[in-house]
């Protein structure tokens, strides 16, 4: 899937990850998709809260090994 910003959140602890995946979203324009690369377990239990809480899309999130990959969508 086409993406327009990449954030590379990898060996970043929670809430880092996030903190940094709403500042990126913040400088896309609605409709933008980010693709997000992190290693933290406890990620994927924390975008899917994320998305909840502020509307934006969780499209994917697909686990490499030990590295899980995001993509969501501005509101």
């Amino acid at each position: 899937m086409e993406f327009h910003k990449e954030l590379d959140a990898r060996g970043l602890n929670c809430p880092l990850p996030i903190l940094k995946a709403k500042k990126a979203l913040a400088e896309l324009q609605s409709g933008e998709v980010l693709r997000i690369m992190a290693t933290d377990p406890g990620s994927v239990r924390d975008f899917q809260a994320f998305a909840k809480q502020t509307g934006n899309a969780l499209l994917s999130h697909v686990q490499n090994g030990r590295e899980f990959v995001f993509l969501m969508r501005r509101k």
